[in-house]
């Protein structure tokens, strides 16, 4: 009997260990993965744990843990949390390793977790392994495409880096030559475009995450602001209780001179406990307060400075209080905000940079034309457009007010679609600025674009964009060139 009864046991634990591990996005994944999506951590992890217990063999819930992990360690960049966290990367790609190789998922799996990894490692400016695990996450989603060319999540993951990888100034191209990074917006966009008007299985499991991509793609990089704002309006997202998808259409109104919409989406979102603490929402409100020039701008942004752990935003944010005790005519109060930014903070953003070069300056900005420009950052056109009329360019004396003058009152006309006016305007700027160090000039040869490319009138639109591209030394210029970039990538059909 004791013979049997080991060979039984034997045979249970051959059987037990010869076990294929699966990709098993079961109903429970499903749940913890939305859970997860909608920033209710805690939530989608004890999905997650219940699933890892009562089904060992299954390798999903590992590879969404990393999802979790994502969220908190790109928003929050606690170095501390960072440290404890990091070695989970290595775990999760040896057990997403495990599985069949016979797998569309094999691969997949793989290459998410790189890629997620590297969004995260640009936080911890650890940009050389960052652009390494973009490189790796991309070569496994290619021979995976060529695997599996059927598998719909192929095209979301690298439809975003061949978009992104399309818009790289020429000057940064070497770099993707030399790491075989190839794209472009017309390939990149069809192939997320493709994903999302799928009807596969697959596609249904992963479509939030997809308006994610989306959004930010066509709002940033193809520069299309009314194909996101209907894009939006179409798939009716639930900002009331998806805490992601309402920092989102906060962000992009922030970035899309729809601050007022941004701040409803923020109000009414569904606050309690259950969600996980995210301190870039206090960064968000608070620029969207101060557009509107609301008196409790700086309650937002201070709590940001004083329980982010991060370098990103930081000193555009500090940037930000200066400007706000400023207007208020607290001197003391926008003097220490503003030494704070020498010591405080990274300089990764071109915001952050531009907050930096104003901060070693003793020059503070003209008061009224800082209100001009924050209601129309914010989209109070009609605010701005009278505050800005009520003075004459002549009754400014320092040469770059009189550019600003002119550039804020292109914006304004561009924003209300009168276009002429805007083209005159803007042409004023280029010709006084083109040459000085303000992004007036450069940021008004871009508008330039965007109107003949919406006429249809492709020379003058690549003129504008080339244009654009050829001042040099200017503020915000990685994100100008950028979008300049891209305007010619969009013009070349390419």
């Amino acid at each position: 009997m004791r013979i049997i009864f080991s060979l039984l046991l034997l045979l249970n634990v051959l059987n037990v260990s010869a076990r294929q591990k699966v990709y098993d996005f079961n109903p429970r994944c499903e749940q913890a993965y939305d859970a997860i999506m909608q920033l209710r951590l805690n939530a989608g992890r004890a999905l997650l744990e219940a699933e890892k217990r009562e089904h060992p063999d299954n390798l999903a819930p590992y590879f969404l843990d990393n999802y979790a992990d994502f969220f908190t360690l790109f928003f929050n960049e606690d170095p501390s949390e960072y440290s404890r966290k990091r070695s989970m990367r290595s775990f999760r790609l040896s057990k997403m390793e495990e599985g069949s190789s016979d797998s569309p998922y094999y691969l997949y799996t793989q290459a998410a977790i790189k890629f997620q990894w590297a969004m995260i490692k640009i936080k911890f400016d650890e940009k050389w392994d960052a652009t390494w695990e973009v490189r790796k996450a991309y070569m496994l989603l290619k021979e995976n495409q060529q695997k599996f060319p059927d598998f719909v999540p192929n095209n979301l993951l690298m439809g975003a880096m061949q978009t992104v990888f399309g818009t790289i100034p020429e000057g940064y191209k070497w770099i993707t030559n030399i790491l075989g990074l190839k794209g472009s917006i017309k390939q990149g966009m069809a192939n997320v475009n493709k994903f999302i008007e799928s009807g596969a299985p697959e596609a249904k499991l992963f479509r939030e995450e997809s308006y994610y991509y989306y959004c930010y793609l066509t709002l940033f990089i193809v520069n299309k602001p009314e194909e996101t704002w209907a894009f939006l309006q179409r798939k009716q997202l639930d900002t009331k209780n998806n805490y992601l998808f309402a920092l989102m259409v906060a962000n992009l109104a922030l970035n899309n001179q729809k601050a007022a919409m941004g701040l409803k989406v923020m109000e009414e979102r569904n606050d309690t406990p259950e969600y996980a603490d995210i301190e870039y929402y206090n960064y968000v409100v608070g620029l969207l307060k101060l557009s509107r020039l609301d008196p409790d701008a700086h309650v937002y942004l201070e709590k940001f400075i004083n329980s982010f752990k991060g370098k990103f935003y930081v000193k555009e944010c500090l940037q930000r209080l200066s400007w706000f005790y400023f207007l208020e005519g607290n001197q003391a109060m926008a003097n220490k905000y503003r030494a704070m930014i020498l010591t405080k903070g990274g300089t990764e953003t071109d915001a952050d940079k531009q907050a930096l070069k104003e901060a070693k300056t003793t020059k503070w900005p003209n008061p009224f034309l800082l209100r001009v420009r924050l209601l129309s950052d914010g989209g109070f056109f009609n605010k701005a457009l009278t505050l800005l009329l009520s003075k004459k360019v002549s009754e400014f004396t320092a040469l770059e007010d009189k550019l600003e003058y002119a550039y804020r009152l292109g914006r304004i006309y561009d924003e209300n679609g009168q276009d002429d006016q805007a083209i005159t305007m803007y042409e004023a700027t280029v010709k006084v600025g083109s040459n000085r160090p303000e992004y007036y000039a450069a940021r008004a040869a871009l508008q330039m674009g965007y109107i003949y490319e919406k006429r249809r009138d492709k020379t003058k639109a690549q003129e504008c964009y080339q244009q654009c591209l050829n001042m040099k030394g200017h503020d915000y210029k990685n994100s100008l060139d950028q979008r300049a970039k891209a305007g010619l990538q969009r013009l070349s059909g390419s």
